[in-house]
């Protein structure tokens, strides 16, 4: 077998060892959580323009996005690979031959949830999963310590990886992609539908091609070769010109969850279970992942969710035996939390912008940074309904400069999940919180309304059918 195990990257400055290690330095997961660092990633390019003008982009022409760089590759083939995903993944893959693509979910053998990528069966026998390392390196770990015929290779980001990436990866998203990948390729557009792949011809090069949304519009995704990529995106690029399209930077890049619902960042169900201490002995202390966030538990379990309570349950099949099948079979017979949006209140936002001005003896409270509000790997801040009683989470909070609003993303019981409901966010760390690199801050309340996810309407109704 040919593999590469995940790498811990230097700049974190995390421990020695393995995630076992350091939740047995800390005592518990959450204290070694609440306590780890998270860098910015610093690799990318921040901005192109400004993240103001960028998320117009996507909106109104059309947004380029280079997406060779943040995630991770995971190529897998052999006679194995089918059933070693089928045995991993809560999807059904009765039919998922070569040419098509998936979002992959995997669960825990107490069905919550660990991770999502997107899959690509790219040939026979032959897969790349894409994504961010929480869910692969659970599919690495697998692979590794199980009976699979396969080989395997983990291209890691760019903040990681020496040299080069093996492929590219771009994106193009908005109202004028359809006409500006019709300038750019060779020949005729092919007819795809959501999440269907293709192959054409750009620059003179055999491009593949994925019909995928991302920021609440059609569009589509392209990879191929490394020593392709100059190529193809000059030819994008120059498409793209009279259709007024532009570069999107991550800054700007970050906030595209807001408008189309997907939690990126869920506490994986890793930490705790007796069943997965081998994996954390496995996993690289780098992988630990770091928690902030005003909901406060000592219990690590209480921050896991459940492919029901994220939006995945419309992709869990019991036509197979998986990890976690049985787990499921139960879950899906109670009543969990449903995915929705956030709408801030923006006389509460003005407040605690204002309270970062004014000297009232008092400590600020934290600062709602735009467009994305991010201090850790997971976040999870407590919502509470109009009595006061606990009602879900908000994992994601950022700012839309067209709507001029403050959005997040979380999910909430079904009492509380009904359109313009109206509930409570608290925004702040706990007291005694230890999370690195905040400033003294103190807690707050915001209230919020409840729209529905995803928030752009167009994600909600049409690209999936398109």
């Amino acid at each position: 077998m040919t593999h590469t195990t995940p790498s811990t990257p230097a700049d974190l400055g995390a421990a020695a060892g393995s995630v076992a290690d350091v939740i047995a330095a800390a005592g518990n997961p959450v204290t070694a959580l609440r306590g780890a660092p998270f860098p910015a990633m610093s690799f990318l390019q921040w901005e192109q323009t400004n993240w103001q003008h960028e998320q117009y982009l996507w909106r109104e022409t059309a947004a380029f996005l280079d997406q060779s760089h943040h995630m991770v590759d995971l190529f897998v083939e052999g006679p194995d690979a089918l059933r070693l995903f089928s045995e991993l993944g809560v999807n059904s893959f009765a039919n998922f031959g070569p040419g098509k693509a998936k979002q992959f979910v995997a669960a825990a053998p107490d069905g919550h949830l660990i991770g999502d990528a997107i899959l690509f069966h790219l040939e026979n026998g032959t897969f790349d999963l894409v994504g961010l390392p929480t869910c692969l390196a659970w599919v690495l770990y697998n692979i590794e310590t199980g009976d699979y015929d396969v080989t395997h290779t983990w291209d890691d980001n760019s903040w990681v990886r020496r040299g080069s990436p093996r492929l590219y990866r771009y994106e193009v998203q908005g109202p004028a992609a359809d006409d500006i990948v019709r300038c750019a390729i060779d020949g005729e557009l092919p007819a795809l539908r959501f999440f269907q792949m293709g192959s054409v011809s750009i620059a003179g090069r055999r491009v593949g091609t994925l019909k995928h949304g991302m920021a609440g519009a059609a569009g589509f995704e392209f990879w191929g070769p490394w020593a392709d990529a100059e190529a193809v995106r000059d030819a994008l690029t120059e498409a793209g010109e009279p259709f007024g399209m532009g570069r999107v930077g991550y800054r700007a890049y970050t906030t595209l969850t807001l408008e189309s619902a997907w939690i990126s960042l869920p506490v994986p169900a890793v930490y705790d279970l007796p069943a997965l201490q081998g994996y954390r002995e496995w996993l690289p202390a780098g992988h630990l992942g770091s928690l902030a966030g005003s909901f406060e538990s000592d219990s690590i379990s209480d921050y896991y969710v459940t492919p029901y309570d994220i939006g995945y349950g419309k992709v869990v099949r019991f036509d197979h035996d998986f990890v976690g099948r049985d787990a499921l079979e139960r879950i899906a017979e109670r009543p969990g939390l449903r995915k929705v949006t956030f709408a801030w209140n923006g006389d509460d936002v003005a407040d605690i912008y204002r309270s970062q001005f004014t000297d009232d003896g008092r400590l600020p409270a934290r600062f709602v940074d735009v467009p994305k509000s991010r201090a850790a790997r997971f976040t999870y801040d407590t919502v509470t309904g109009p009595d006061g009683a606990p009602a879900g989470f908000s994992l994601d909070t950022g700012f839309l400069g067209p709507d001029r609003r403050v959005l997040s993303i979380g999910m909430v019981d079904e009492a509380h999940a009904g359109t313009g409901t109206q509930v409570t966010i608290t925004w702040g760390e706990p007291e005694g919180s230890t999370r690195p690199h905040l400033p003294a801050h103190r807690q707050t309340t915001v209230r919020a309304t409840v729209l529905p996810a995803p928030y752009s309407d167009y994600a909600r109704t049409q690209y999936r059918a398109v």
